[in-house]
């Protein structure tokens, strides 16, 4: 268990199923007590907790969509009530997409995209702060993309937000660093999820691991940058992509 686990919480979003209920289960097998966002999908949110409870650890689920600029305020609240302790390490891994060309990439699903994937994740680490710059101790972690680094077709309005969400990471690791507070991101490559399960062959074979990534591949990193060893570490960005960013 880490010191940060003994002292406080963690909040993971988009964590019902996939890389977030990796994470959730990852960082609860360190000690921490879990807040697990979801947007939609209660049962799946249910049974992550479940998971972690019968392990041993602490998890609680809290319905929020990461677009609405309430939610922070809500999730917080939830979590840090139910478990009487601050949140010192948020994971902003709730994103979506809507992939199409841009010729044809209208307003609304450019915006629903930066409204989750990059507005959502700006308006929980603002929130995160407040009791983070309290406590002088702190861990955030920005799940971006590969595509943030490195183009893909069809993914404009995805790019376009993962690659904000790396240069907010940035920006906010070098304001808080005397702090004791650490903001890193990770850009997953290929990762075997629902939101990748149409993945061409083809596609696979750019990667020179020549496989896709696992969900527990991704929540090892995070579970690695929100411990007390990656204390020194921040404003980095670490590629989980079997060398596809290369």
């Amino acid at each position: 268990m880490t010191d940060g686990a003994r002292s406080g919480c963690a909040l993971v979003t988009g964590a019902s199923r996939g890389i977030g209920a990796a994470i959730a289960r990852a960082l609860a097998g360190d000690g921490w007590p879990v807040g697990v966002l979801y947007r939609s999908g209660a049962d799946a949110a249910e049974r992550v907790v479940a998971e972690i409870t019968r392990g041993g650890g602490r998890a609680l689920s809290i319905q929020a969509d990461v677009a609405d600029p309430g939610a922070p305020e809500r999730a917080f609240g939830a979590v840090e009530s139910h478990f009487q302790a601050p949140v010192l390490a948020l994971v902003n891994n709730a994103g979506i997409n809507r992939d199409d060309l841009a010729p044809s990439l209208d307003d609304e699903r450019w915006n629903e995209v930066i409204e989750t994937d990059l507005n959502g994740a700006f308006r929980f680490t603002r929130r995160a702060l407040k009791g983070m710059l309290r406590a002088r101790n702190g861990r955030i972690v920005n799940i971006a993309s590969i595509v943030g680094l490195r183009a893909n077709p069809g993914q404009a309005n995805y790019a376009a937000a993962k690659a904000g969400l790396i240069a907010m990471t940035r920006t906010v690791a070098v304001e808080v660093a005397r702090r004791g507070i650490t903001v890193n991101a990770i850009a997953p490559g290929w990762i075997e999820t629902e939101m990748t399960a149409g993945i061409a062959g083809e596609l696979l074979a750019q990667v020179p691991a020549r496989r896709a990534g696992t969900p527990g591949e991704v929540a090892a990193a995070v579970r690695f940058l929100a411990s007390e060893e990656a204390a020194y570490i921040t404003g980095a960005v670490l590629s989980v992509d079997g060398g596809l960013g290369a």
